[in-house]
């Protein structure tokens, strides 16, 4: 595929600047000046916020009563499985909805025990292209016809009417756990319990969660409800629940949250106990991913080589063999189940690569024309398979920054997912070019800001490609692109010590919303002459030209053909540049360290500025 950029090249932008906030926390914290005015970037301004976010902790997180409806949700469950009813968990097919899943359902089978009783704790995980997204009413009524008398939902159902009425119908109590937008004219589904720290009077503190951690909060007030002495209630806060983060760690990152307040809390401690996974599936699935546990695991190897594989069974196969790989007892069938979704991962690779390789195409068609890229880029293909358009969408927006929808067709209906870009409110576009005219565009639709599914008639694709350039035009996006490089701070490579390496690692984990810095020197010395690697990418050593302090890095060709760039540029041994770059632990035993990911550079003699806010 066409790697090459389909936007013109940023300017520079360096947020951070020192101020007397970032001064306070660097004499009272003893902080790296860099690391000081990093924490003032990302809000952390106070020395008792900055002793917080650098030191993650298990009472950071919030009381799970302080979500609307939790004590009805523990009370209606504790009765059922006190009287053990049989309970259905209706779950999704996305890491979110299976690892809600695992949790409810570990957690509600842990407090049954504790009680002394025996749960029958079931569960139904919607197949892709079956089923669709979101709870279905033949699901409900047949759950009730095979006895169940409660049905819980994990990350699916806030705008599941139709459901929770024929669950009413047939005589069946309703739990809605969701983290998604509620429907702004119908409200909130009729249920015994809705919790949604997004929904009308809620007052959790935090409104970001992903489905999971919602069911988290559930899992652990159930847990704690039934607990019997201090000696439980303390093997529950030492244990269990760092336990249950290892999974929702994993479900926080790969839905993609942002990781601030408790959602960076609950990343940050998960990974930490990932490090030590005891479960069968667990185990065998980063193994196969090829993580190592002897080292500190990132929101990178869960977001680009676990998440993947966990993704890969309800985007081309039956999401439900997660759940049984996540519960299996026995190591075999663990492993098996394992292998099977690191098959399905390199299936979906493929299917994914082929349709990347059109849309390239069609991309760079749209660059070329009169018209240029569309505000709002509406893509759409009878032959995309429906499981991988949510990642096709993803490097869409990756590729042009604008935001975009990505359809496959199926008997006459187009299924969509979309992702959007910083200060466009998909979910917002979706239901303002929904009500637009009397008929209602959407078959149905739903998500938040940053990702939103949809299925419409194949016949109003064209439709709602106008819509949405209208809309997007309308909001100012039409200009798109990647205008702007987002650096964060001037650093000199002689202050890359251990101990500024150290404290930088706990500003992490990174991810949406905690962006790995991006750090900025200036006029540093191209100290050896530039290695060409597999065409594209440049290895690079650069120098400190006042103490000569130096580094080495790389310049990966994702985007830009760098070793093209070098040959135009005619860079060479001693020539001076400035660097754009993030810093990276390369963990090769034989050649591995701190080393420089190079994200731009230019001669310093193009004279352009570098701008502060």
């Amino acid at each position: 595929m066409n790697e090459q950029p389909v936007v013109q090249e940023p300017q520079w932008h360096l947020a951070g600047k020192t101020s007397e906030a970032a001064g306070q926390l660097e004499r009272e914290l003893a902080l790296p000046p860099s690391i000081a005015c990093l924490l003032v970037c990302r809000g952390v301004e106070t020395v008792a916020a900055a002793k917080a976010f650098l030191h993650p902790s298990l009472d950071q997180l919030h009381d799970p009563y302080k979500m609307l409806g939790m004590d009805k949700a523990v009370a209606r469950l504790r009765a059922a499985l006190l009287a053990q009813e049989p309970v259905l968990i209706y779950g999704d097919y996305d890491v979110d909805g299976t690892v809600a899943t695992v949790l409810l359902k570990t957690a509600a089978e842990r407090a049954a025990a504790a009680m002394g009783v025996s749960a029958d704790i079931r569960y139904h995980i919607p197949h892709r292209i079956r089923e669709g997204y979101g709870m279905q009413e033949l699901r409900i009524e047949a759950a009730a016809a095979e006895g169940v008398r409660l049905v819980v939902s994990v990350d699916t159902g806030i705008r599941a009417f139709a459901a929770a009425e024929e669950a009413e119908r047939v005589g069946l109590d309703l739990i809605v756990t969701d983290h998604h937008l509620p429907d702004g004219v119908e409200g909130i589904p009729r249920a015994v319990a809705v919790l949604n720290p997004n929904q009308p009077g809620c007052e959790y503190p935090y409104k970001e969660l992903c489905g999971a951690a919602v069911a988290f909060k559930l899992a652990q007030a159930l847990l704690e409800s039934s607990v019997q002495d201090d000696g439980e209630r303390s093997r529950l806060r030492e244990k269990t629940l760092p336990s249950f983060l290892k999974l929702l760690a994993i479900a926080t990152i790969a839905d993609a949250v942002p990781l601030k307040g408790e959602n960076r809390v609950i990343t940050a401690l998960g990974l930490r106990e990932l490090q030590r996974p005891s479960q069968a599936g667990l185990k065998a699935l980063m193994e196969l991913a090829q993580i190592d546990t002897s080292h500190a695991i990132s929101s990178t190897d869960i977001g680009f080589r676990l998440a993947p594989r966990i993704n890969a069974a309800g985007r081309m196969d039956i999401a439900s063999d997660v759940v049984e790989m996540f519960l299996a007892k026995d190591p075999g069938v663990a492993r098996t189940l394992a292998e099977k979704l690191h098959r399905l991962n390199e299936e979906r690779r493929a299917t994914e690569a082929e349709a990347l390789r059109e849309i390239e195409a069609r991309l760079a068609e749209m660059v070329a024309s009169p018209a240029g890229l569309a505000a709002c880029l509406v893509l759409d293909d009878p032959a995309w398979h429906r499981g991988v358009i949510g990642i096709l969408a993803s490097r869409v927006v990756e590729r042009t920054g604008r935001p975009a929808l990505v359809l496959a067709h199926e008997d006459g209906q187009a299924y969509g997912s979309g992702r959007s870009i910083a200060g466009f409110h998909l979910l917002d576009a979706l239901t303002s070019v929904d009500a637009e005219q009397d008929t209602r565009l959407f078959t149905r639709f739903g998500g938040h800001a940053h990702a939103v599914g949809f299925s419409l008639p194949s016949e109003q694709v064209g439709e709602l490609r106008d819509r949405m350039v209208r809309y997007a035009a309308s909001r100012g996006t039409a200009d798109g692109g990647i205008a702007t490089l987002d650096c964060d701070v001037d650093l000199r490579l002689s202050e890359i010590t251990p101990d500024f390496l150290a404290t930088l690692e706990q500003l992490g984990p990174f991810g949406n919303g905690n962006a790995e810095p991006l750090f900025v020197s200036r006029g540093v010395r191209l100290a050896t002459a530039l290695k060409v690697v597999k065409e594209r990418h440049l290895r690079l050593s650069v120098e400190d030209t006042a103490d000569g302090a130096r580094f080495g890095g790389m310049a990966w060709g994702r985007r830009t053909d760098w070793a093209a760039r070098a040959r135009e540029e005619n860079w060479s041994q001693g020539d001076l540049l400035d660097l754009a770059y993030r810093l990276r632990r390369n963990w090769h035993p034989d050649f591995g360290g701190w080393e420089l990911e190079v994200v731009a550079m230019r001669s310093i003699a193009s004279n352009e500025p570098v701008e502060s806010t």
